[in-house]
């Protein structure tokens, strides 16, 4: 099964992450968290990696939502979206929360998380 929602954008690192960030919010995602993980290789291990940062997104309602269903879920939440630096271009890879929920029972959890896949696949195929 795939755990991811891919695709693959040609330019510049710091516009394609701009990008990704403007068509979460026209979604109605925010973004929780914001992880370099390149720098942080280089701070904690001085490793030298291509550009890589994960971008926590979090659709509030659905959230709110989802924690209403099951008050752990917040241990899988905020969604990952992740830009990685490849040979010619940015990879943009988000998590499918489908695939991540599946070992939680509830059948409205399983809604929610049906919601989310289809806007975050709504996102990535508008980059």
């Amino acid at each position: 099964m795939t755990y991811t929602i891919d695709k693959t954008l040609d330019g510049d690192f710091d516009a394609v992450e701009a990008q990704v960030r403007a068509a979460l919010a026209d979604a109605g995602f925010g973004v929780l968290t914001d992880i370099n993980i390149a720098a942080t290789m280089k701070a904690k291990l001085n490793e030298d990696m291509a550009r890589y940062k994960i971008l926590g997104a979090c659709n509030p309602k659905l959230a709110f939502t989802a924690i209403q269903h099951e008050p752990k879920i917040g241990a899988m939440l905020p969604c990952n979206v992740i830009l990685r630096e490849v040979d010619g271009g940015v990879e943009v890879s988000a998590v499918d929360p489908v695939a991540s929920m599946q070992a939680v029972e509830s059948d409205g959890l399983a809604d929610v998380a049906t919601k989310v896949r289809a806007m975050l696949k709504d996102v990535i195929a508008a980059l």
